[in-house]
């Protein structure tokens, strides 16, 4: 006869439990000693599980609350579902024709509604009136599995048209759907368990629609105060209006036109689209004729270095001759690098660079002397000064790279006319339906992983393992002076992930089942899944992609 009990073990805890314990019930035992809700629940190390599910076997769990990423994304996830349902509630479903939910903004999510409805404060009062009636009725998020052809004719006749497009090109047989009461709509990824969850939000009014505010992981029970970055909304929101122009709004959407249409012409509509935008921005530094410094700062992955010879080629079409610059050159010798909190060099830090130096050398080719620029021997940590003197003439100008170039710090005693400051960042536009949105740092991730596998040899496993630092030094160091920023370009292309697919899947499968980046590869691996995948015979040459996919025409 089979043993009813089962042994789990938490932390140094091993308890007897009956087979088919939900792990809901074993959650709400140990809640009080966690600060923020448990929402998931880690069986063995790796396999990721909601409450709901139920003890089989001897196992070890380990609690996800909000105040970690993956259950941070899981509230997220789960308030979203909330939102549209409470959209539809309050507005009535026959006045409603779609509810989007764009990109980040401040500390929550860009939403428009589509329909026969004023948005005003009034109407986001009821919709914040009806959410916080659901929190208080403690509603369950019911998930149930159908038939991927159920789905497709399900949200036809639901209206949600980028859901049925989208399931159109599932090679799986099932999908999973979530509601809350009546109201049924799919989510890509898990979920919290009920309602009485979601307690912590806030709705502002902004532009042509409204912002969803939630809490952050690092502080779950707080929703922060509406501070939206201007500059980087309107980057965003432009992106998203030339995406739903070209008509590649969702997943969906791309996938019909790599299967039913000539990706060739999106591709090329979209490298076209950038040049335009890289040659506008160089007739602007051109116009300026007291600039003599451009600034070029963003997050990893971003396309910096592609970016930075692009706009070189077109500002000597302008008649300006252009010299690059990498701030990375300015390193401090190795011994003398900060370190971090576990005692690593912290290489992302302003401190890492010679600030005074690099300043000094600056100044003395602005006012026309000749100077031998260094360059940084990685291996040795030293700087090298075995380059030939560089002087500037009347038409020359400098194009300096780095990830501090638009904080003040780092150029303090150069003139600020001089300056001109371009942020540049992969601002994905594209969502995976109209309630699903990609995240931005997916994008970059993905990049990330491909570049490093072909110029650095680096796995899979290992670029997942680097990013979380990666992300927090970009938090510190970048994100806080984008706003500074004279112009922002966003490198994100409409089409790239659907090319990066081949490249990075045999990657992420080659993470192996029991190390902890394999629930970040699984997620990437499910994530690609929903991609229709595009050769690279159509990338140009000069493609911000081909940073990273390789066969570009820069020397990078």
């Amino acid at each position: 006869m089979e043993n009813s009990m089962c042994t789990v073990t938490i932390g140094e805890l091993k308890k007897q439990y009956e087979r088919g314990t939900t792990y809901q019930q074993i959650a709400d035992e140990f809640q009080n000693q966690y600060e923020a809700p448990i929402v998931l629940v880690l069986v063995n190390k790796y396999r990721l599980q909601e409450l709901h599910k139920r003890v089989k076997e001897d196992s070890t769990l380990q609690f996800v609350t909000t105040g970690d990423q993956i259950g941070h994304k899981t509230y997220e996830r789960s308030m979203s579902l909330l939102l549209v349902k409470a959209v539809y509630d309050a507005a009535g479903h026959d006045k409603i024709d779609k509810v989007r939910i764009h990109f980040s903004v401040s500390k929550g999510f860009y939403c428009t509604i589509e329909g026969q409805i004023e948005l005003n404060q009034a109407f986001l009062d009821q919709v914040t009136e009806q959410m916080n009636e659901i929190v208080a009725q403690e509603l369950p998020l019911t998930k149930r599995s159908i038939n991927t052809s159920d789905a497709v004719k399900l949200f036809a006749g639901y209206g949600m048209h980028d859901k049925e497009r989208l399931f159109e090109y599932r090679r799986v047989s099932k999908v999973n759907l979530y509601s809350i009461n009546e109201f049924e709509d799919y989510n890509y990824g898990y979920m919290v368990p009920n309602t009485k969850y979601l307690r912590y939000f806030s709705l502002h009014l902004f532009d042509e629609g409204f912002v969803l505010q939630m809490p952050t992981a690092e502080h779950p029970k707080e929703v922060p105060p509406f501070e939206p970055y201007e500059k980087l909304f309107h980057v965003l929101k432009e992106s998203t209006k030339w995406g739903d122009m070209l008509g590649v709004e969702t997943v969906g959407a791309l996938n019909d036109k790599i299967t039913h249409q000539d990706v060739r012409e999106t591709i090329l509509v979209q490298e076209a689209s950038q040049e335009k935008k890289i040659a506008q921005i160089a007739e602007q530094i051109a116009g300026q004729r007291e600039t003599k410094i451009v600034l070029i700062a963003g997050p990893s992955s971003s396309g910096k270095t592609t970016f930075s010879h692009r706009l070189s080629i077109q500002l000597r079409a302008n008649g300006l001759i252009p010299h690059p610059i990498g701030v990375d050159n300015y390193f401090v010798d190795r011994e003398k690098t900060p370190r971090d909190k576990d005692g690593n060099y912290n290489f992302e830090c302003v401190e890492a660079i010679d600030v005074e130096c690099f300043n000094q050398d600056m100044q003395n080719l602005l006012n026309g002397k000749e100077v031998i620029l260094p360059t940084f021997d990685f291996i040795s940590g030293r700087r090298n000064y075995d380059s030939k003197p560089k002087k500037l003439g009347p038409n020359d100008i400098l194009v300096i790279e780095g990830i501090h170039c638009l904080n003040p710090a780092l150029t303090s005693h150069l003139a600020d006319e001089n300056k001109f400051r371009i942020y540049i960042s992969a601002l994905t536009q594209l969502n995976i339906d109209e309630h699903n949105r990609i995240p931005t740092t997916d994008g970059r991730l993905i990049r990330r992983i491909v570049r490093d596998a072909r110029t650095r040899g680096a796995s899979a496993k290992k670029s997942i393992g680097m990013w979380p630092s990666v992300r927090a030094g970009e938090e510190e160091n970048i994100f806080p002076y984008q706003e500074h920023a004279d112009v922002m370009f966003n490198s994100a292309l409409i089409y790239e992930l659907a090319v990066l697919k081949q490249y990075v899947e045999p990657l992420l499968f080659a993470v192996e089942k029991d190390c902890p980046e394999y629930m970040e590869a699984k997620r990437l691996l499910k994530f690609l899944d929903y991609f229709v995948g595009v050769g690279v015979d159509y990338v140009p040459m000069n493609s911000l992609l081909r940073e990273f996919i390789g066969g570009g025409c820069f020397q990078l």
